[in-house]
């Protein structure tokens, strides 16, 4: 059975149709996009992270050969992707009596309208990009969904917890170093370390530098030029990258390294690929269905390295 159109199509054609559609603002995947975490692809079923621990192992030299460190623990994460689809199907009838009609041909058998079969495709790549851009942050093992990185650091006793606040322009450099003076000195300042933000705390961050917080950054922030500044998004916080993952909740913040956490899915053209099959060849209907399936998971290896905000 076709999806229904939640607003029919009751609109009078009259004159030209500008040839937009336009849908409702979506999170960006700029977690797996700009490279915000380690991408394993083709993980058919599992794959093993395996971790090694070692104590001291430097002493002092002796002529004989002595092992300088009696324990070396391996251990192993899984990361095992999980499957997901898209299934949508609309009936061309809904579509007869708009404005693109003329598009559809003027047989009895019609084709979806080129422009809408474009914007549905893009539409659904980019509702399947922030859907995976918020599970793998945020995701609470719900069904259609997986355990995100927060989930899992939650219950991790290994992870060092910071107890965080609502952050505001105010406080966020407080805020911030609270993060930064809670990563493990090993890893602190590692090339691939990281402060993952969220959309609300970079913004707050940005604004901040502009001068209008209360930490003593002057009247007029950055350069002089208070909010009329073109900041970019490399920003840094005392020297370590930040890096603004729009999944991840409101005031929550994560450092850790990029290698430190996991993306795996099978093939990585899976999530961007759609499939607009017209049944009519196939059935005899007038439906179109649109099909999407892909596979991904996250894990991280060393919850001892990573400092979890919230």
């Amino acid at each position: 059975m076709a999806n229904s159109l939640n607003t029919p199509i009751t609109t009078t054609y009259a004159g030209e149709f500008a040839g937009k559609y336009i849908a409702a603002a979506l999170l960006s995947g700029d977690t797996l996009d700009k490279g915000g975490v380690t991408i394993k692809p083709n993980v058919k079923y599992k794959e093993v992270i395996k971790k090694l621990t070692s104590g001291d192992i430097v002493k002092d030299a002796l002529c004989d050969f002595t092992t300088t460190e009696d324990v070396v623990t391996l251990t192993e994460r899984i990361l095992q992707p999980d499957e997901f689809m898209v299934n949508l199907e609309l009936c061309k009838q809904d579509f007869r009596s708009d404005w693109e009609a003329v598009e559809m041909g003027y047989s009895a058998f019609d084709n979806l309208p080129p422009a809408f079969s474009d914007f549905l495709i893009a539409h659904v790549s980019e509702k399947v990009a922030q859907n995976i851009e918020q599970q793998i942050w945020a995701g609470s093992g719900a069904a259609h969904g997986i355990s995100g990185f927060t989930t899992l650091f939650a219950a991790d006793g290994d992870v060092v917890d910071v107890t965080g606040t609502t952050v505001t322009a105010g406080n966020v450099i407080d805020e911030l170093g609270k993060v930064v003076d809670a990563i493990p000195n090993p890893v602190k300042y590692k090339d691939d370390l990281h402060i993952y933000v969220s959309n609300h705390i970079f913004a707050q961050y940005v604004r901040a530098l502009g001068g209008f917080a209360t930490g003593g950054l002057g009247a007029a922030g950055v350069d002089a030029k208070g909010p009329n500044q073109d900041l970019g998004q490399s920003l840094l916080f005392d020297g370590i990258k930040i890096f603004r993952a729009p999944g991840l909740p409101t005031n929550d913040m994560v450092a850790a390294e990029k290698g430190n956490l996991f993306f795996g899915t099978g093939l990585l053209s899976d999530r961007n690929e759609v499939r607009v099959m017209d049944m009519a060849d196939l059935d005899g209907s007038q439906n179109v269905r649109v099909v999407m399936r892909f596979t991904y998971g996250i894990q991280y290896g060393i919850g001892s390295d990573i400092v979890y905000y919230t």
